[in-house]
């Protein structure tokens, strides 16, 4: 039944058109009551529907800028599921795509705050008389800030919802940049960047389990893509602006995402799935119609979703005993097996590493190849976006990390070759092209899968019940490994650059077994099918 057809028969009287203003936790653009006729609704809800899309270009014009907005276009050509769409279906897909580019800019933030350290090094130093060691603390700080965030990340978003945990996490990380722009001395720039860590922390889960919860099914794969997409998107901007704004200025645009990400919330629903898991059934209908679309049929999505959270009350708890059971341990290990192996196949090593890689090879602008990274990490990410609902997510993990382990390997060997050249032959000079080669090639290949899929599957595959606590595990173990392999990169580095990359590389093979061991295939699959697939 369309949400059309179940309002004009609602109490008989074919009423059902009062337009009025939801509350935050539905989010809703559209809910029905009973003060105008139906046909007055059916006659002009198409220039309300029209309506509303132009206010939503509005914003997100506004709210992303030109580069998000034109992304935005480029991703509803990608996923038009034909030439002429029905009109439920074009409704769908104009709704969850407003959906996903507002919440994308929690993402974009996360990137700009990874990013930031890296063009203001030399400028923070200098300003604020800094030693090398106290920046370092300063750039692992936003690690520790979001392990808390992570910590806290799955019980918020399960007691508050997905928007009110975003909500949440833009006010620190607004507070942070600000505090950093201002900072005169070591405290305020350290409370800054935990305050960044810690709503990036948070930000980091809601954003993939929100996306995942809206998305149709045969949308759900490319679209949970874009959370990883954005954080590139952020990493680029800061490299590209950290050319030519100083740190200050440079913190004080970081808040925009997040300054922009606040209003936003208030044109798009909340998760479904979350509404109904907490017994909001009206509004959890509602949410849903909006989102497939007013023409659309959501009786058969309804009832999954119903008979999904039937066995769950929304005060149940998850006892150590349950996880012992293959439908909570199996999803909980691989969901949090693919985000720590993430880490350790050493991407955030090898980045640290890439400035000195460039140098060796004749490049002179490191800042410059730094931002050609962050290019190319962008256009590598879009192309898994485009990909992964057409070749599976199973299929793109082991290719990517069959590709690093390969790439990894070829600058192993090159660094071990190095050591036994002369440094002026001409043979060291390609064995650092061959380095720049290696390193290119091993960031395409982690964009394609590695980087995005990890935490798209991860919000597929976790069960309703432990979600909250088993999504907060996963996202507190990857930040953890992030922050132990830049830690000890510099270290393992120091004592052999070849035996580093090996380590490395031997990791991306255990990803292949791994993967091909133990992932399951979830295109094409809903959430409640996934999830019953573990039984």
């Amino acid at each position: 039944m369309s949400f059309r057809e179940e309002n004009h028969n609602e109490d008989g009287r074919g009423g059902g058109g009062d337009l009025r203003k939801p509350f935050l936790h539905t989010g809703s653009w559209y809910r029905m009551g009973s003060a105008q006729t139906s046909s007055m609704f059916l006659g002009s809800s198409q220039a309300i529907r029209d309506s509303s899309v132009s206010v939503l270009a509005c914003v997100m014009i506004v709210a992303l800028g030109p580069i998000q907005f034109g992304f935005t276009v480029c991703i509803a050509i990608l996923y038009s599921p034909s030439p002429s769409p029905p009109p439920a279906i074009r409704d769908s897909s104009v709704s969850v795509l407003a959906c996903v580019m507002i919440v994308a800019l929690g993402p974009i933030q996360f990137g700009f705050t990874s990013g930031y350290s890296s063009p203001t090094q030399t400028a923070i130093i200098n300003d604020l008389k800094l030693t090398v060691s106290e920046f370092s603390l300063f750039g692992s700080l936003s690690n520790v800030g979001a392990m808390v965030g992570a910590i806290s990340s799955g019980q918020i978003a399960e007691y508050i919802g997905r928007k009110g945990s975003l909500m949440i996490s833009a006010i620190p990380n607004i507070i942070g940049w600000l505090s950093i722009s201002f900072a005169k001395d070591l405290s305020f720039l350290y409370m800054g960047r935990l305050l960044e860590g810690f709503g990036v922390g948070i930000i980091s889960y809601t954003v993939p389990v929100y996306i995942a919860e809206i998305a149709p099914q045969n949308l759900r794969g490319g679209l949970g893509s874009v959370n990883q997409l954005s954080v590139t998107i952020g990493i680029m901007l800061s490299y590209l602006l950290g050319l030519f704004v100083n740190w200050r200025v440079l913190a004080v645009l970081g808040t925009l995402p997040c300054l922009a990400l606040i209003p936003g919330l208030f044109f798009i629903p909340e998760s479904p799935r979350w509404l109904a898991k907490m017994g909001l059934t009206e509004d959890f209908e509602t949410s849903l119609q909006v989102l497939r679309g007013f023409d659309a049929d959501i009786s058969v999505e309804v009832n999954e979703i119903k008979r999904a959270v039937a066995s769950t009350s929304r005060k149940s708890t998850i006892r150590f005993a349950d996880l012992k059971q293959r439908r909570y341990w199996l999803p909980l290990m691989i969901g949090i097996g693919l985000l720590v192996l993430q880490q350790l196949g050493g991407t955030n090593g090898v980045i640290f590493y890439s400035s000195n890689i460039f140098l060796s090879a004749g490049i002179s602008s490191s800042n410059a190849a730094t931002f050609g990274v962050g290019a190319i990490q962008v256009v590598a990410t879009a192309v898994s976006t485009w990909l992964v609902d057409k070749t599976g997510r199973r299929l793109l993990l082991i290719v990517s990390s069959s590709g690093m382990a390969v790439s990894l390997l070829i600058v192993a060997v090159a660094f071990f070759l190095k050591s036994f050249v002369d440094e002026d032959s001409t043979l060291y000079g390609a064995l650092g092209i061959i380095s720049v080669v290696g390193v290119v090639l091993m960031i395409v290949a982690f964009s394609l899968g590695m980087g995005p899929i990890p935490w798209l599957i991860m919000s597929e595959i976790l069960p309703v019940k432990i979600k909250g606590l088993a999504g907060s595990v996963a996202t507190l173990a990857n930040w953890f490994f992030s922050w132990v392999v830049t830690a000890t990169a510099p270290l393992l580095l120091a004592w052999s650059s070849g035996g580093t990359f090996t380590l490395y590389t031997l990791m991306c093979a255990f990803t292949v077994a791994f993967v091909t061991i133990w992932v399951p295939e979830t295109k094409g699959k809903t959430l409640e099918e996934i999830q019953f697939s573990f039984r």
